[in-house]
């Protein structure tokens, strides 16, 4: 089949296969019959009509805003928030639980203003709160929150003003809670609250036995650097009833970790805690509160396993599972059911943000025509490797594969040894490389193809230069080995007929993307389409908006990139409702330390002396100086 045939028969039902959209999104993205990406916050009860992101792009070209730009769909974190406590509330419902549930943001997982502001106005319906574990996040805690019905969970170290912060807070009605991650914590709180008259809410973070699957497993279990082991819980229950502040004890709190792939992991948490939080009860202490942490997952690859970025559950099977676990302890128990918290916030935010950025430029591995024979002058290692790329046949793949490593082996040897010249090392390798693609070309045909050969396409993977970095970006990616979902966001009803790797524009090696999204493994590649002279090609990383943009960092100077928030209505039209303008070379500059006073002067100084010494004219001198200038209030990115 031609390539023509196969473009012609390809359709939105394959683009949608190739990506898995429609297994990661969440039902909040898919792709129209134009080929486009589109996103639709309203795809459950209330139906509406899908928005391109293609005509969002042209809405922020036209504003004037370069890529990269991170879009920020304030409807999916509304929905996001609404599925989590509906999902709660409806399984409580069904499972006659007679407690309630109460969940709470971790600002660390997004500390944007904006973000936190939207997590506190669509959640105060559900008094949905703020967790905070410093001062800083403390502080922006109490500027956002307006529900005092919302809890306000304080972890972390704490050092008397972050307690007279919390403090204080109680003291003006908000509920509040200290949790003791350290032995020496207790004592703190009473002596502060005792000065300043005012009767904490303490909880107790414990360390559970219990640990988790995932990136994040070292986040629960005996050796997990916070929390109290049995023994300290036991000291600490003993120091409150001996100052008469046991009935201060209300909250059992533990984490087992960021993204819990596998559900039984998270219910044996919760019955260990569950037991716990009864053994208190039983101590005297009122409780009221079962703090669970954090550990909802995201399936960032589509396949619902335990694969580290997946899960082998729904939110709504995450909901009845942890509310049946609690019931089953509390009940056998005869212990009232307690207000069940949890500390979600990846799975609250990670669908908001859509990471978009523009292709530059392409290096393709091209097959190289080589010559049917080579002149007696040729080195005898250069006509042996012509030799097997001439014998090649479907039945001979593996040997002809390994005598082509082994021949081009020794030619480049050779090369190093000053033996061969560039020109003839050049041609070895048009002979290597056609080799390769031959080789590829005939595998398809095996019923079973060996091992060597497998991802042998991986080899001849373009590189596809995109206008962002890594590093600022999606910082998770390169760190720990997280999987987005990447694709093209248009021409989806075209063949992606290029696989590619992603290369950001810093100069760092690890600054790529060749980990991808697959439902049965870990794809190396990304199918992508070729380049179209004068025409933008764009492609989004998807569910970025946990963590990445606060653990991003400043590497080569690339600064945070524009933000644009939009609200979709359900008639299709969307209003840009916020945009923030991405660091400028001066914003990163001072960032680093630099004096740009100081910068400017030199600048001054060295162009007048370039000028002094006749290497440019008083004119030059200007237009340098108005390029510096011009440079300093400009993008930190590629522009155009």
């Amino acid at each position: 089949m031609n390539k023509v045939e196969l473009l012609g028969r390809w359709t939105r039902t394959k683009s949608e296969e190739i990506y898995g959209i429609k297994s990661w999104g969440g039902g909040y993205f898919s792709i129209s019959d134009k080929g486009e990406v589109m996103v639709d916050p309203f795809f459950g009860d209330q139906p509406g009509v899908p928005v391109s992101l293609m005509d969002i792009i042209s809405g922020v070209r036209e504003r004037g805003l370069d890529m990269p730009v991170l879009l920020r769909f304030e409807n999916l974190l509304d929905a996001q928030i609404s599925l989590l406590n509906d999902s709660f509330r409806k399984a409580m419902q069904e499972l006659n639980y007679c407690g309630s549930y109460q969940g709470v943001y971790p600002i660390k997982v997004n500390q944007q203003q904006q973000v936190v502001q939207e997590v506190t106005r669509f959640g105060q319906r559900y008094h949905h709160g703020l967790e905070v574990g410093s001062k800083p996040e403390l502080i922006a805690a109490l500027s956002e929150m307006k529900d005092k019905q919302a809890c306000l969970i304080c972890n972390g170290y704490k050092d008397e003003e972050f307690i007279d912060l919390g403090l204080y807070a109680l003291k003006m009605g908000f509920q509040c809670f200290f949790v003791v991650e350290f032995p020496g914590e207790v004592d703190l709180i009473l002596d502060r609250a005792e000065r300043l008259g005012v009767k904490p809410n303490i909880g107790v973070r414990i360390k559970l036995s219990s640990k988790a699957g995932g990136h994040w497993t070292e986040s629960g279990g005996d050796r997990s650097i916070f929390g109290l082991n049995m023994t300290q819980v036991i000291e600490m229950v003993d120091a409150l009833k001996e100052r008469k502040m046991l009935d201060s004890l209300k909250l059992v709190h533990y984490h087992l970790g960021s993204q819990v792939p596998n559900i039984r992991d998270i219910r044996a948490a919760v019955q260990e805690a569950a037991r716990v939080y009864v053994e208190l009860v039983k101590e005297g202490a009122p409780m009221g509160w079962l703090d669970l942490g954090g550990g909802l997952a995201v399936d960032y690859d589509g396949s619902k396993t335990n694969f580290s970025s997946s899960r082998n559950y729904s939110i709504q099977e995450y909901c009845a599972d942890v509310i049946e676990a609690v019931m089953t302890v509390m009940d056998n128990s005869s212990v009232d059911h307690p207000v069940v918290i949890t500390e979600s916030g990846r799975a609250l935010v990670a669908y908001y943000s859509v990471l978009l950025f523009n292709v530059l430029d392409v290096a393709e591995f091209e097959r190289y025509e080589i010559p049917g024979q080579l002149d007696e002058s040729v080195p005898e290692q250069i006509r042996n490797l012509h030799e097997v790329n001439s014998l090649l046949t479907q039945k001979n793949l593996q040997e002809c594969y390994n005598d082509a490593l082994y021949y081009r082996d020794n030619i480049r040897d050779m090369f190093n040894h000053g033996h061969i010249s560039l020109r003839e090392r050049s041609l070895a390798e048009k002979i290597f490389w056609n080799t390769i693609h031959k080789i590829i070309e005939l595998k398809v045909r095996l019923k079973r193809i060996p091992g060597d050969l497998v991802d042998l396409e991986n080899a001849i993977a373009d590189i596809y230069y995109c206008n962002f970095s890594v590093f600022q970006s999606i910082p998770d990616s390169w760190a720990i080995d997280q999987l987005f979902p990447v694709m093209p966001v248009h021409r989806l009803l075209e063949m992606p007929d290029h696989n590619a790797i992603l290369a950001d524009i810093t100069c760092d090696c690890d600054g790529k993307i060749d980990r991808f999204i697959d439902p049965h493994d870990v794809r190396r590649t990304l199918p992508v389409h070729a380049l179209k002279d004068n025409s933008d090609y764009y492609l989004g990383a998807f569910l970025v908006g946990a963590y990445q943009e606060t653990l991003g960092d400043l590497h080569n100077l690339f600064g945070d990139t524009n933000v644009v928030s939009v609200r979709i209505e359900t008639d299709g039209t969307f209003e840009i409702t916020g945009e923030i303008e991405g660091d400028s070379v001066e914003d990163v500059l001072s960032y680093v330390e630099y004096d740009l006073r100081a910068m400017r002067n030199e600048f001054r100084q060295t162009a007048e002396e370039a000028v002094r010494s006749g290497l440019i004219s008083p004119r030059e001198r200007r237009e340098v100086l108005s390029s510096i200038e011009d440079g300093l209030r400009g993008y930190t990115y590629y522009e155009r």
